[in-house]
């Protein structure tokens, strides 16, 4: 079994089997025609509870050949243009050359005697994402596993600021249509049931800042403790951005931590048009960006950043036998003083391949593409009797619903959306998401691949209708 271990006397048989794994893929890429093949759970299952894990089959090609099967055939293929359903992002090729040498080198980020120069190819791109941003000479961060512990991260620093014995009266402000982490968080972080306050949004899906104002008086007034406000630059539902300048005053002003999740909006961070989207980040205590959304980076790559690096100091703990305190003395950099977590992957490589290939532009161009082909998208739909359309788009999200002519029940076309949706995963033909807006449910593209064009959002608009039209014929004939 040694022949399996990676070292000087397997490179070979390394070089070997990741090569014929690398040519299935690039054959299964090549080739694919739709997003998803609409196998159901009841058909895959099978395939997999068959297979007896106690039973190797001892050969890399037999191998392979079953995990086409089980995987490679029916997984969901985010790098095609009709896939248009959440937050996933085609891959660019030097980030996926960084994951084949991270993962064959195996460093872990927590000490420098795990990782040396992974450990400052990581503070590089920290300092070099601060400086985008513009958090000022004294801030740091940390890489992490993604937007949700991003998030957490930031919040648990908030509340260690706070500088409260009494946790009950601790507060966190954030929009109605914030991430869900924040009120995950909050739990996770030992906060009240009432600690997160939902803040209104308006009819552009934005924080409405004379409602967070009211609500961090109001708090004060009661002796409760304001401990942080979240403001989204690119909410999951919408891509809407919250007015960051306005509530960088309000958090100057009351005396509260800003956290700023960006994990979808940081793409603007190289936005070569339209950085400007998200002027008053600068301003955060802290940022959560997530590269694996508008970076195009392969799962995971996200971090979460801070302006003052002493804040970072309560997710500080030595021990002994890792990275005990005298270490610090001695100017030894370890990333673990930094993290929740202690192994971590080199992630950061991925992003630094690709800094180094295409350059913070090409990144930039990329997200441009998608960001006007969502507001192509809208003038699309806009246009189109058969939808309504929500908002239009500060980042590359549209959020829509199919409004039948003949049809006049809320409930009735909530079911036929629901069934258009469902048809259309199971066609594999395109693959899309869905929300709920003021109770009623609706259909979402999610645009980042910059393939997609608008020939294929009418063409997938297309297919909904028809779907939507087909279940409303079947549900008129069970009527009748």
């Amino acid at each position: 079994m040694r022949s399996h271990l990676l070292n000087d006397t397997t490179a070979e048989h390394y070089r070997r089997s990741v090569t014929e794994g690398v040519e299935r893929v690039a054959a299964k890429l090549a080739t694919t025609e739709r997003p998803f093949t609409g196998v159901t759970v009841d058909a895959l299952s099978p395939l997999i509870d068959r297979i007896d894990l106690d039973r190797p089959l001892h050969d890399t090609a037999a191998v392979l050949d079953e995990l086409d099967e089980v995987y490679l055939r029916d997984a969901i293929y985010f790098h095609h243009p009709r896939y248009l359903a959440h937050l996933n992002c085609p891959v660019v090729i030097p980030a996926v050359l960084g994951e084949a040498v991270l993962s064959a080198v195996n460093s872990s980020l927590d000490t420098w005697d795990q990782s040396a120069g992974g450990t400052l190819i990581e503070r590089k791109l920290i300092d070099w994402t601060n400086e985008r941003i513009g958090l000022g000479p004294h801030a740091d961060g940390v890489f992490t596993s993604g937007g949700s512990q991003s998030n957490l991260q930031a919040l648990l620093l908030a509340r260690e600021e706070s500088k409260t014995d009494s946790l009950a009266k601790l507060r966190i402000f954030a929009s109605e249509v914030s991430h869900f982490s924040v009120k995950k968080s909050a739990k996770l972080l030992g906060l009240g049931q009432d600690a997160v306050v939902s803040i209104p949004v308006g009819a552009d899906k934005r924080m409405q800042t004379v409602a967070l104002a009211r609500e961090l008086e109001r708090c004060g007034n009661a002796g409760l403790v304001p401990m942080a406000v979240v403001a989204t630059a690119g909410t999951t539902d919408f891509g809407s951005i919250d007015p960051l300048p306005e509530i960088a005053e309000l958090c100057e002003q009351f005396g509260v931590w800003m956290h700023v999740d960006a994990a979808y909006g940081c793409g603007l961070l190289t936005s070569l048009k339209h950085r400007g989207r998200i002027d008053g980040i600068e301003r955060a205590d802290s940022v959560t960006v997530d590269y694996h959304k508008s970076f195009f980076q392969p799962v995971s790559s996200s971090a979460v950043l801070v302006r003052d690096a002493d804040t970072l100091r309560h997710a500080t703990y030595h021990a002994e036998y890792l990275n005990p305190r005298r270490m610090v003395q001695e100017r030894i950099p370890n990333q673990v003083d930094k993290s929740l977590q202690t192994t971590r992957r080199f992630d950061a490589l991925k992003l630094w391949m690709t800094l180094r290939v295409m350059g913070a532009d090409g990144i930039g161009e990329l997200f441009d593409e998608v960001c006007d082909l969502a507001e192509e998208g809208w003038k699309l739909l806009a246009a189109d009797p058969r939808f309504d359309v929500v908002v239009e788009p500060s980042l590359s999200t549209l959020v829509y619903r199919y409004i039948p002519a003949a049809v006049t029940d809320p409930a009735e076309i909530d079911r036929a959306n629901l069934y258009a949706r469902k048809a259309l995963f199971a066609s594999g033909d395109a693959v899309v998401a869905g929300t709920k807006v003021a109770g009623r449910h609706y259909l979402k593209f999610t645009l980042l691949n910059p393939e997609t064009t608008t020939d294929d959002i009418a063409a997938v608009l297309d297919l909904i209708a028809g779907h939507a039209e087909q279940y409303l014929g079947e549900s008129l004939d069970r009527a009748s």
